[in-house]
């Protein structure tokens, strides 16, 4: 079967939503999109991520910033690649001000002010890789990788940035076989309180 690599439509906001949860959690039953919605009903975050893949503001989670692997015309995994100086935290704020959440999660805005690594905004951010169960080592995460690099070669980057939890070691594998390095170690008392991992790691990769 053959690997089409496609950028993102607003028709794709389900998959998506289904695709940025599966990554947030990282196989734990609780993450922080969880959190930013104060809610542990899996229908209501997959329907606030699908509105937040759509807002106008350009934050993090908009479809424009994804590509959509398919095999057999069947959506099977996505990579998102964003720009830090564009998908600000004020603009994912916006976004979810768009989408009917007035007040951000306290929570949220501490553990982000106190966890999260101050990110170069002359690189390119990777998020959200992800592929479908029964859809694993058959090339789509290398297929994805590949296409965003070419894309960010284009936009004149040459450094590309993600951040994984500490003990996400299925993620930390793949962007490693992919040529990432660590960067840098953040252990956070909040982040373990929160989600049970003792903080996050940042990886970069040079093209």
């Amino acid at each position: 079967m053959s690997i089409k690599i496609r950028k993102a439509t607003s028709a794709d906001a389900p998959f998506l939503a289904q695709m940025i949860l599966q990554s947030s959690r990282a196989e734990k039953s609780f993450g922080m999109y969880d959190l930013i919605f104060s809610t542990t009903s899996d229908k209501d975050t997959l329907k606030n991520l699908e509105k937040l893949t759509t807002t106008t503001a350009k934050n993090s989670c908009h479809y424009s910033n994804f590509l959509v692997a398919e095999m057999d015309g069947k959506s099977v995994g996505t990579l998102c690649s964003y720009e830090p100086r564009i998908s600000t935290r004020d603009a994912f704020c916006d976004a979810l001000k768009e989408i009917g959440i007035d007040t951000v999660n306290s929570e949220y805005l501490e553990i982000s002010s106190s966890c999260d690594f101050k990110l170069n905004t002359r690189t390119l951010v990777f998020d959200f890789m992800e592929e479908l169960e029964g859809f694993l080592n058959l090339g789509i995460l290398k297929e994805l990788m590949q296409k965003s690099l070419l894309s960010a070669r284009l936009k004149g980057y040459r450094i590309a940035q993600t951040i994984v939890e500490i003990g996400s070691l299925e993620a930390l594998f793949y962007y490693k076989k992919l040529g990432f390095k660590e960067v840098e170690v953040r252990e956070c008392e909040l982040y373990k309180e929160k989600f049970g991992r003792a903080g996050l790691i940042l990886l970069a990769y040079e093209f």
